[in-house]
């Protein structure tokens, strides 16, 4: 019996990416499709990681497939394509960088640079290439929660090659200065110092770079924004009314100066009783997801006031990487993927596709 190439490509357009809510096919993902008697081969290409989710989806696309007449069996290999996305205009990408996100938050205290360190370590479970630039220059704390010591390389005197942690890549004020020396510089030398840190880096092809921002709208903020090419920002608050009014002014500070808002994080969502495992909102209810309504964007997901959190963190072993299979550690997952689908669908940044023009006197 011959199967019927239209009926198994009705198929593939009728099996809908569960991350996404779109079919493979309308997202464009469906790249090799063979039929060898009967048996389909089909090749998927997706343009977020998500290994964990690998062996689901495939099993989802296989059962369509089977169901064609005539089709006995499927084989589907899935793949994972990350590509650089339009950034601010009339800022340059980075080299060997495709795609930045900034974590930030209006004001401290909030989790964000344990946001920033989780995500990261969570989009390179899922099989993507990571970099983490600590940009809190008064306050870095991503070596310890890395657990890196050490100082950078520089094979030229000029540039210098990024630690590594847990698989990914990082630089950091803190792997230059003591840990308890105080950097007491004015808005312009941080500035400069981050520009260094970021530029500098011999970043080893990332597919995302992640910069731990430092808290506020001030100064340092602004012109980072304005001056490192940014795909997107992730806000980071607690449910508190007092950490949502600073969340707001550090949401639109980006609307501004036109970097794209990923969606919220919402720490400390609930405190979770190390004894009885009782939950309670100690800090409010339902004010990420407010905020998120009012300014038209996701909430990406919220984590728990948990001191394995903090304790793992503070060790050096973030909960991603010090217990992969908690609940935890797939929240944060799960707020990576999401992440990497917001990135996914905007548009493409195609300045690498442009020849480069030079005039000569001849």
């Amino acid at each position: 019996m011959n199967i019927d190439r239209a009926l198994v490509d009705a198929a593939l357009a009728a099996v809908t990416d569960p991350n996404t809510g779109r079919s493979f096919a309308a997202a464009k993902g469906v790249k090799q499709l063979a039929i060898d008697g009967a048996m389909v081969r089909a090749e998927i290409v997706l343009g977020y990681p998500a290994k964990s989710q690998h062996d689901a989806l495939r099993t989802l696309i296989e059962a369509a497939l089977v169901n064609v007449p005539g089709v006995e069996r499927a084989e589907v290999t899935l793949t994972q394509s990350i590509v650089a996305h339009a950034v601010q205009r009339g800022v340059k990408l980075l080299p060997n960088v495709k795609n930045v996100v900034v974590v930030a938050s209006g004001k401290g205290g909030v989790g964000k640079s344990t946001t920033a360190v989780n995500l990261a370590l969570a989009l390179a479970s899922e099989g993507a290439s990571v970099g983490v630039l600590d940009a809190d220059i008064y306050g870095p704390s991503i070596p310890m929660m890395l657990g890196i010591e050490g100082r950078p390389e520089s094979p030229d005197g000029q540039t210098m090659h990024p630690l590594e942690g847990h698989g990914v890549q990082a630089n950091s004020i803190g792997f230059l200065v003591e840990q308890d020396n105080p950097m007491v510089w004015r808005g312009p030398m941080v500035t400069s110092a981050l520009e260094q840190l970021l530029r500098q880096t011999n970043w080893r092809e990332l597919d995302y770079l992640i910069v731990d921002m430092p808290p506020g709208t001030g100064d340092i903020q602004l012109t980072l924004a304005q001056r490192v090419p940014v795909t997107g920002a992730v806000i980071v608050t607690t449910p508190q009314d007092i950490a949502l009014i600073d969340a707001k002014k550090g949401l639109k500070m980006f609307e501004k100066v036109g970097v794209p808002i990923l969606g919220i994080v919402e720490n400390m969502s609930t405190h979770i009783c190390s004894n009885c495992g009782h939950a309670e909102p100690i800090f409010g209810a339902g004010g990420a997801q407010r905020m998120a309504g009012e300014y038209g964007v996701e909430l990406l997901g919220s984590l728990p006031l948990d001191i394995s959190i903090r304790e793992q963190a503070d060790g050096g072993h973030p909960s991603v990487v010090a217990e992969p299979a908690s609940s935890i550690a797939e929240a944060y997952r799960a707020i990576a993927r999401k992440v990497a689908i917001h990135i996914a669908e905007r548009a493409r940044d195609m300045s690498a596709k442009f020849p480069s023009i030079v005039v000569q006197n001849t």
